[in-house]
C-alpha cells in the first residue's frame, strides 16, 4: 500500500475556515468545529498563520505546538512530510524541522529535518537575542532549528482536547486510533462519510494511490456485507 500520488494542498484558508479547521482538531478556540477537517492541511496551515513574520499569531503556534505534543502519534507522517518539504516558507519549513528533532524518538518524522538546512532560525524577528538570554530557551526546542525563549509558547494541556475527546469529534482522528495513522485509515473514513464513492474519488480526496484506494475499498465492502442484517436488500 505505498504512497505514490499526491493531492495538491488547499490554499492558505481564511481566518474563519483556519479556525474552525483547528477547533474541528481538537484546537481549543472560540469557534464552532469543523468535525472533517483535513488534519495534516489543517497542521501546516496553523504553522504558517503562527509563523508569519509580520502578523504571526504566536497563540495559534503555542495551540499547535501543544496539540502535537499530545497526540502525534496519530499524525499521518508520510502526508505531513509531503505537505512540509514543498511549502514555499522557510519558517514554515524550520519550525516543522524543530518539532521532528523535538520527537526524535518517532522516527517517521525525521524527514522533516530535511526541509532546513543552515543555522537555527529565531522565532522573534526582534529581540530575539535578548529574550533568549534573560529566560533561556524552551526545552522543546533546545538544539533544534527554530530558537524559542522560554514562555514565549505557552505550554497549557487545556489548550486541546485529549485523545478520547477527539476520537468523539473526528471520525478521522477515530480510525486512525482503530488502524493506525495510515492511508487505509484515511480511506475508510472518507468511505463511510459517502459509501457511493468511486475508487478514484477517494483516492483524490485522501491523496493515495489508487491501489491503496481499491484494496481498501474491497474491505470496506466486504464489512458492509458482512454487517448488513440478514434479509436486508
Amino acid at each position: 500500500m505505498a504512497f505514490s500520488r499526491a493531492r495538491p494542498p488547499r490554499p492558505m484558508p481564511s481566518a474563519e475556515v483556519l479556525t474552525a479547521d483547528m477547533v474541528g482538531i481538537g484546537m481549543n478556540f472560540a469557534a464552532s468545529p469543523n468535525p472533517v477537517a483535513d488534519i495534516e492541511e489543517t497542521l501546516v496551515h496553523a504553522s504558517a498563520a503562527g509563523l508569519d513574520e509580520d502578523e504571526g499569531d504566536l497563540r495559534v503556534l503555542a495551540v499547535l505546538t501543544t496539540w502535537f505534543g499530545v497526540h502525534h502519534a496519530h499524525v499521518n507522517a508520510d502526508r505531513l512530510v509531503r505537505l512540509v518539504v514543498e511549502h514555499p516558507s522557510a519558517r514554515v519549513r524550520a519550525y516543522w524541522a524543530a518539532v521532528a528533532t523535538w520527537h526524535a524518538k518517532d522516527r517517521r518524522f525525521a524527514r522533516l529535518t530535511r526541509g532546513h538546512a543552515g543555522p537555527a532560525l529565531d522565532l522573534l524577528p526582534v529581540g530575539a537575542a535578548f529574550q533568549l538570554e534573560r529566560r533561556g530557551e524552551d526545552p522543546r526546542f533546545v538544539g533544534t532549528a527554530l530558537r524559542v525563549p522560554a514562555g514565549t509558547l505557552r505550554d497549557r494541556a487545556a489548550d486541546v482536547l485529549d485523545p478520547a475527546a477527539l476520537v468523539r469529534l473526528h471520525a478521522g482522528y477515530a480510525n486512525r486510533v482503530r488502524m493506525g495513522p495510515s492511508w487505509r485509515a484515511d480511506v475508510w473514513t472518507v468511505l463511510e462519510r459517502d459509501p457511493g464513492l468511486s475508487v478514484a474519488e477517494a483516492a483524490r480526496r485522501v491523496g493515495c494511490s489508487f491501489a491503496t484506494a481499491w484494496l481498501v475499498a474491497g474491505d470496506f465492502s466486504l464489512m458492509r456485507q458482512v454487517e448488513q442484517p440478514p434479509g436486508a436488500v
